[in-house]
């Protein structure tokens, strides 16, 4: 496991995250829900294991929207920037990959 760490942002930067380690994974999603959240064709993904990410500022603004079970989607409550989905029942975190801006992204 890598000792590296990635700090991201919302897009008004009232929330701060960082991510350490190792993603468990990386790739693109179309599915029909990730191109609406996204408002993209396509969305870029990493995944991680939840003790891997922490928030470090701002977490009082923190909303959360669960359209499903599967994906509950964060998002900053005063810009509306995407910060992550978390995936219960897969046991993961995915942030998009445009929010590390220092992680090598690399699609598998």
């Amino acid at each position: 496991m890598s000792n590296s760490t990635y700090s991201g942002q919302c897009f008004c930067g009232t929330v701060k995250f960082m991510v350490s380690g190792t993603p468990e994974g990386m790739g693109y999603c179309h599915c029909e829900s990730c191109r609406s959240w996204s408002a993209s064709p396509v969305n870029g993904f990493t995944l991680w294991d939840p003790q891997n990410l922490e928030i470090t500022e701002g977490e009082g603004h923190v909303g959360e929207y669960h359209k499903t079970e599967n994906s509950h989607r964060k998002f900053c409550t005063k810009c509306g920037g995407h910060l992550m989905t978390d995936h219960p029942g897969m046991g993961l975190v995915d942030v998009f990959s445009a929010m590390l801006p220092e992680l090598e992204f690399k699609p598998g």
